[in-house]
């Protein structure tokens, strides 16, 4: 499974799909043939597989294999076939996999394969791949975007200088690992009073050079981005939404195939993902300095008395030259919003 693993973290991050791999081994454990699933159109880690495998030693060769495969083998008609039914015919005695797909077109393969005679064992090396493909698995579970939200901030909890400044708290290595992170997400997101304050690309950069994947740029409020802001030239076009529903704001970029947003649109906007329950993953990036006065990385989160706080489990703790990064997610799944599930979450930008 470790291998599996491997090779579907070769795949791409972004998309509708997943990130899957698959290893076919040979009765005594020999390794027949691998694959991945190399994004939207291409051929799934299991179908992968089995050509490689088909090329190289025949159409029978995988007969009494056994499938090591990081997702459960999916059981629909999409741009593919089902990958369930693909192993049935193939001749594929045992399918060992890690995580249940939890689509609702797309789950299914294990029962179809069991009543086909195959021995499935599931939740081989879970823990592994349910962390290293959290984003896709927690958007299909939620069917929304999975949503990291971001900010930087000094020691004592400020975002920018009394004067509105904040370029720039934290050092290059903490805007550098910015940059990364952006590159594995569909969507990066803003406020409409960060992008008249700062003018920011909003792309995927090292150094100058654009990183091979661009997150789609989307910018929430109701005034109008400047015909010369640079933002303008993003290389992949912009997205406007009023903001005042940001479940209806994923709602609408669920269904155009986004899966992951990264937001970093300002105290504001980040403070309403959060205020509603709709942050599923925080990066907080600590800069060792002190600045004062009023502009808080944070506004209101709804907490009126300290056993409304809002808590968070640490993931991990990453030094970044001086500065630190805390990535977080909710503590438990009630962590934040008192909203009933599609309550309108409104928020109040700027006009």
């Amino acid at each position: 499974m470790g291998r599996a693993l491997e090779l579907a973290l070769g795949g791409p991050r972004t998309g509708v799909n997943p990130q899957v791999g698959c290893v076919l081994l040979s009765p005594s454990g020999e390794v027949l043939a691998e694959g991945r699933h190399e994004g939207a159109g291409s051929p799934h880690a299991e179908v992968a597989a089995l050509a490689a495998l088909t090329a190289a030693r025949g159409p029978e060769a995988a007969h009494g294999a056994t499938a090591v495969v990081t997702l459960e083998p999916c059981d629909h008609h999409g741009r593919t076939g089902p990958c369930s039914t693909v192993l049935i015919e193939a001749g594929v005695a045992r399918v060992v996999f890690a995580v249940h797909d939890p689509g609702v077109l797309s789950g299914g393969g294990a029962e179809r394969m069991s009543v086909a005679g195959i021995d499935v064992v599931p939740g081989v090396g879970a823990a592994e791949v349910e962390t290293a493909i959290r984003p896709w698995l927690t958007a299909a579970r939620n069917g929304r975007p999975f949503v990291t939200v971001k900010w930087a901030q000094s020691l004592d909890g400020r975002a920018a200088a009394a004067d509105g400044s904040s370029h720039w708290i934290t050092g290059s290595a903490a805007r550098a690992d910015v940059h990364r992170r952006r590159a594995d997400a569909d969507v990066v997101l803003a406020g409409i009073g960060t992008v008249l304050a700062d003018d920011p690309e909003l792309t995927a950069r090292d150094g100058e050079r654009l990183l091979a994947h661009q997150p789609a740029p989307v910018v929430l409020g109701r005034r109008e981005v400047p015909p010369a802001a640079r933002l303008r030239a993003h290389p992949v076009p912009l997205r406007r939404f009023d903001g005042r529903d940001l479940r209806a704001v994923l709602d609408s970029l669920w269904d155009d195939g986004v899966r992951s947003v990264f937001v970093e649109g300002g105290p504001t906007v980040a403070s309403a993902f959060l205020a509603a329950g709709l942050a599923d993953e925080v990066l907080v990036y600590l800069a060792p300095t002190l600045i004062g006065g009023p502009r808080l990385a944070l506004n209101d989160l709804g907490v009126a008395t300290i056993s409304d706080q809002r808590r968070l489990a640490v993931d991990e703790v990453v030094p970044l030259g001086d500065d630190l990064l805390v990535v977080a997610h909710p503590a438990h799944p009630d962590f934040l919003s008192p909203l009933e599930p599609h309550h309108p979450t409104r928020i109040a930008l700027k006009e």
